[in-house]
């Protein structure tokens, strides 16, 4: 009987490992084709901030020549190196338009800013000019705002899974991965945009469902996007701008 118990258990031991095994794809190795060289700062911009060697610089610390607004060549003010949302001028958004991306943006609101809720240094930006990035001083958590609707949120999607914001006078980084939707032929969505984002290097977004734009604009069938950056009628300084396609 013992030796029948020890054959059975050695049975299903060798029919469970099986199983496991044919869930495992085979693995193997290969020579090509190799992955592409990218150098982490091939490009250098004035300010001294390496860029990725096939990046695309959208702000280089000189002019606003990448952008345009709607009413032809933005108004918003560059110095030292940045550029300043110029209240009333309206949004601006780069002139080339981009799928599937990976995006760095860093912003700044001033030390003597004033305003409370959703007027204390709104900005945004709109990936594919339809999905909302939410940029707003909400500094240790002390500017009360609707959760998603504060800094590193998808705007009235999904709040941040942190606040590591820093405080007015210092400067932020978004760096932002963002999965391009797909679309049905009725224009409904085969599969939804997807976000990560990191801020100041921690991880405020994790490959989050976007559930569709974040504002007023209508769906349609846009396999690519400018990125806008919006004129909320409040003051935001950006800098350090780039986007690499993937």
């Amino acid at each position: 009987m013992k030796s029948i118990c020890l054959s059975l258990v050695l049975f299903f031991s060798l029919l469970i490992s099986s199983l496991c095994f044919a869930q495992v794809p085979i693995l193997n190795t290969y020579d090509s084709p190799q992955p592409k060289v990218v150098s982490p700062g091939l490009t250098t911009a004035d300010n001294g901030v390496t860029v990725p060697s096939d990046a695309v610089i959208l702000f280089d610390g000189k002019d606003l020549s990448e952008w345009s607004s709607k009413n032809g060549e933005p108004k918003w003010a560059v110095h030292d190196g940045m550029f300043t949302v110029t209240k009333g001028t309206g949004d601006i958004a780069t002139k080339k338009e981009f799928g599937d991306f990976q995006l760095h943006i860093e912003f700044m609101h001033p030390a003597d800013i004033t305003g409370e809720g959703q007027m204390r240094g709104n900005s945004g930006i709109f990936l594919q000019g339809l999905y909302e990035i939410q940029v707003l001083e909400t500094y240790n958590n002390e500017n009360k705002t609707y959760v998603n609707g504060q800094a590193g949120s998808i705007y009235r999607q999904h709040p941040p899974l942190v606040n590591p914001l820093q405080k007015p006078g210092g400067w932020n980084a978004y760096d932002i991965i963002f999965t391009a939707p797909t679309f049905n032929a009725d224009n409904t969505y085969r599969t939804n945009p997807r976000v990560t984002i990191l801020m100041n290097g921690i991880l405020i977004q994790n490959n989050a469902i976007i559930y569709g734009c974040t504002s007023d604009e209508k769906i349609y069938n846009q396999l690519k996007g400018g990125i806008r950056l919006q004129d909320h009628g409040c003051v935001v300084n950006y800098r350090n701008i780039w986007v690499r396609e993937l």
